[in-house]
């Protein structure tokens, strides 16, 4: 792992390139998550460009932040990707779910021109639901069991990955997926998609209920120059759950872009 100094803390990252020298691409996880959910994607030597994944404040080994949720909480985590992108100089960012709104957050707010962007598992605006959000005042175990519910996170995920996914969770703790979770609720820029002018791809699993393909076609539809495309037999975490099939989607996107 390597680490950036910025804004008054360290933000890890893990990089790898397979002696690929062309600009990476930086990926970025979602709620409760660490670098550790793109294992499919910085592991794999087929990729066409080097793989760069992060940890945001207060997930996996970045230090933490004190921040109210919503506006203040997004801006953080921008902070940690747009240092993260200039360490490496990144040619892509990819976002899923709450990273993927940090990565809408960043185009619209900050001076970065990415050669591209990945939309992964996430929207314009990403709502909670009540019974999400009464669970999260105290109750991780319940988070957990929610968010590992059907077509949730996982449509049809092996038994390992879903235990992982629930470990990742309680790692993060309660406050941090808390702040991640109520900051997602605050988030929407349906008003300023029309600013997003580098070519992007909106993607998730066919069977995502957190944030379905309509959020993804809305994107399409918004974003000037977006596209869209659907994983067959995956849900919100379709690059972990189809790997194969997310990795040739995403690389052929970006051998076109």
């Amino acid at each position: 792992m390597q680490n950036v100094c910025h804004d008054g803390r360290e933000t890890t990252y893990r990089r790898t390139d397979f002696g690929n020298d062309a600009p990476p691409v930086v990926y970025v996880h979602g709620s409760g998550g660490s670098h550790e959910v793109w294992v499919h994607q910085y592991g794999r030597r087929e990729n066409v460009r080097p793989a760069v994944a992060l940890d945001l404040s207060g997930h996996g080994e970045s230090d933490d932040i004190d921040t109210d949720p919503g506006r203040e909480t997004l801006d953080a985590y921008a902070d940690d990707v747009y240092a993260v992108a200039r360490e490496v100089d990144a040619g892509v960012l990819v976002g899923n779910s709450l990273g993927g709104a940090v990565v809408l957050h960043l185009l619209i707010e900050r001076d970065i021109e990415p050669e591209a962007v990945v939309l992964c598992g996430t929207g314009a605006k990403l709502g909670v639901t009540d019974e999400l959000r009464d669970l999260l005042r105290d109750d991780l175990e319940g988070v957990a069991e929610f968010l590992h519910g059907a077509d949730m996170l996982f449509h049809d995920a092996s038994e390992d990955d879903r235990q992982a996914s629930k470990a990742s969770l309680h790692e993060a703790g309660r406050e941090v997926i808390h702040r991640d979770f109520m900051s997602c609720a605050a988030f929407d820029v349906r008003q300023q998609l029309d600013t997003v002018e580098v070519p992007c791809l909106a993607i998730t699993g066919e069977h995502d209920q957190l944030t379905p393909t309509s959020f993804h076609s809305y994107l399409a539809e918004k974003i000037p120059t977006c596209e869209q495309m659907t994983v067959a037999d995956a849900a919100h975490l379709s690059m972990l759950e189809q790997p194969e099939r997310w990795n040739n989607s995403v690389n052929s996107f970006l051998t076109s872009v």
